[in-house]
């Protein structure tokens, strides 16, 4: 097989999703003291949070092996989405875009828990006393990756198609 005919050519993305959120996430510890908080917008701050869990801080009050899991789960993943990007065609542009942002941000995030300890995030969206959990450029790559698969399993309904 052809490796640059493979979905693999998207790992570019991975690559970018991945250095873009470390780097964030660099700065942000360079320059901020825990839960210090910048005022950019009147419905979002610049805070510096850990986080020892997953999405929503799931497990983070646990013992410590969480950690170990979340990174052993994040290679895992990103092991799997890797042989599927090789399975793929160039063309299943969607769907390798989307396997790519999510490999990007599963490392990224592993890659922190790994030398921290813990995840680092700082976008801090809120309205009034309300705040969304603080989150990080992985976890938006994360989640672009997931609307890019639902879309592409929409547009390429089996049922639709037979109509």
């Amino acid at each position: 097989m052809n490796l640059s005919k493979t979905g693999l050519s998207f790992l570019w993305i991975s690559a970018v999703a991945f250095l873009v959120d470390l780097a964030t996430k660099f700065v942000v510890v360079q320059n901020f003291s825990l839960y210090e908080s910048i005022n950019i917008l009147p419905f979002f701050n610049l805070t510096y949070a850990r986080n020892t869990g997953a999405a929503f801080s799931f497990l983070a009050d646990h013992a410590g092996w969480q950690k170990y899991f979340f990174i052993v789960l994040a290679l895992l993943i990103s092991v799997f989405l890797i042989y599927s990007l090789y399975k793929n065609n160039i063309v299943q542009r969607l769907q390798n875009t989307a396997y790519a942002m999510i490999i990007g941000g599963a490392l990224a995030n592993a890659a922190d828990r790994a030398y921290h300890g813990f995840v680092v995030d700082f976008f801090d969206f809120y309205w009034k006393d309300w705040h969304y959990p603080i989150f990080n450029v992985a976890d938006i790559a994360i989640c672009i990756g997931a609307t890019l698969l639902a879309i592409d399993a929409f547009k390429n309904d089996p049922k639709k198609q037979n109509r």
